[in-house]
């Protein structure tokens, strides 16, 4: 693999770590350069908006995390070297177990990324976050409207 596909990859796995360690300022973070469609949100939103929407639907445990294991598969990574820009698609799966909730799936969908180079360090610069195929009990991971 190239050292241009281990960054753009170790990006991708640096997002599920943040996330579920509730570190949800330092994965907003990520998207600092980033445009991001996210369902049920006109237009892109940045890294501000991402933030304010998971501060507002993600459940945060006493211990500080979501409880949640996120695991990001099948990277499918195209890199244009002389353009300083790649495109990656890959699939997600969501795991939870909280104390009311056995260890499960609750959310399994894909990703579309989009990332650039500048100086010599590889950045998100497009999520696609509107893809998700196939949804278990999420009521534990996400405070949604009855």
């Amino acid at each position: 693999m190239s050292e241009s596909a281990v960054a753009i990859t170790n990006l991708l796995y640096r997002y599920c770590e943040l996330m579920d360690s509730g570190a949800l300022g330092e994965a907003a973070a990520l998207f600092r350069h980033a445009r991001i469609k996210v369902a049920g949100l006109e237009g892109l939103a940045g890294e501000a908006e991402l933030l304010e929407v998971w501060r507002r639907y993600v459940r945060i445990y006493p211990c500080g995390t979501p409880r949640t294991k996120h695991i990001v598969s099948n990277p499918i990574i195209e890199i244009d070297a002389q353009a300083n820009r790649a495109e990656v698609r890959s699939y997600y799966s969501v795991y939870q177990a909280t104390g009311d909730l056995p260890l499960q799936l609750i959310a399994a969908g894909r990703y579309y990324d989009e990332f650039e180079r500048v100086e010599g360090v590889w950045r998100f610069s497009y999520r696609d976050y509107s893809m998700l195929d196939l949804k278990g009990n999420l009521e534990h991971h996400l405070k949604l409207p009855a």
